[in-house]
């Protein structure tokens, strides 16, 4: 049995996949939700008591308070954190916040390039499945891919999570490009400088460029950069286009906060995050912060 806590757009696809490849499949929210076909939808979290892993999908700002109220609640047996993001307060990354609520619990990260919607409809999706150990981390690929969902392993969790964290704050910068009418040669470099940034950053806290190289981290960079699926790209479309802000839960607002302070933790220079977290706070203009990051001392690539 697959237990899913959360039962959000990417919780509920999640929950739909698995269940779609004949397991069954938990799923459980505050209120309890109507479920994808197949799913049995739970009130009580001791109901996920006995999964062979237990996906914890929800946003990543929510992760802590979430584990602080129901932790203790949460059955024995591997957890698998699914949100993309840095703690805005401690500037932790999910793993270490779950480590430090949950002492002991076996640890997995799930990331990559999938949007929700493509998921639940079954449509082919290959994900990163982090986890550092080696005995642990086998066993949940084989648990959780499915003839729809190819999950590859690493034993990079640092790395993973950062590629997925920082690649929000790109796509929010791309929307900008994009809503402000800049061009797609700008964003085109913007991403590209913003792939080194996630690439400096994740080997300063211990990941590998490898890592960044592949589906955690420019995998999902292609995938965000340029759909208006990708809720961090709309955001910033809407905002560099004057437009109001769309409705939901925009992980890269609060991650740009916390990049540019594990940045400056680590003696990392975070140029474009720091830009676009500039944008975000109104303590600079698109046009301002594009005229400073154009205006940095010429460099070799």
């Amino acid at each position: 049995m697959i237990g899913v806590v959360g039962a959000g757009a990417f919780g509920s696809a999640l929950a739909a996949v698995e269940a779609a490849a004949g397991r069954e499949v938990r799923l459980w929210g505050r209120r309890p939700p109507e479920p994808p076909a197949g799913v049995e939808a739970v009130g009580d979290l001791a109901a996920l008591a006995g999964a062979e892993a237990i996906l914890l999908v929800v946003p990543a700002q929510a992760t802590g308070p979430f584990l602080s109220a129901y932790g203790a609640a949460l059955p024995d047996g591997p957890l698998v954190l699914c949100a993309k993001g840095v703690d805005a307060r401690s500037f932790r990354l999910q793993t270490e916040i779950a480590a430090a609520a949950l002492p002991d619990r076996p640890l997995a990260v799930l990331t990559g390039p999938g949007f929700a919607a493509e998921i639940a409809r079954g449509l082919p999706t290959a994900l990163t499945l982090a986890c550092a150990d080696p005995e642990l981390g086998p066993a949940l690929q084989h648990a959780l891919s499915t003839p729809r969902l190819r999950l590859y392993l690493t034993d990079d969790v640092v790395g993973a999570q950062l590629g997925g964290a920082i690649k929000n704050v790109v796509a929010i910068g791309c929307g900008l490009i994009e809503g402000a009418g800049l061009g797609q040669s700008a964003r085109a470099a913007l991403m590209t400088r913003g792939f080194a940034e996630m690439t400096r950053l994740a080997t300063a806290l211990g990941g590998r460029p490898e890592t960044i190289a592949g589906l955690s981290g420019l995998g999902d960079l292609a995938l965000t950069c340029g759909s208006a699926m990708s809720r961090n790209f709309a955001l910033g479309r809407a905002l560099g286009a004057g437009l109001p802000m769309p409705e939901g839960t925009v992980e890269g607002v609060a991650t740009a906060r916390a990049a540019c302070e594990l940045g400056a933790r680590h003696g990392v220079e975070l140029p474009i995050a720091a830009a676009v977290a500039d944008v975000l706070d109104r303590r600079a203009t698109l046009a301002e912060a594009m005229e400073a990051l154009l205006a940095r001392p010429l460099k070799e690539e």
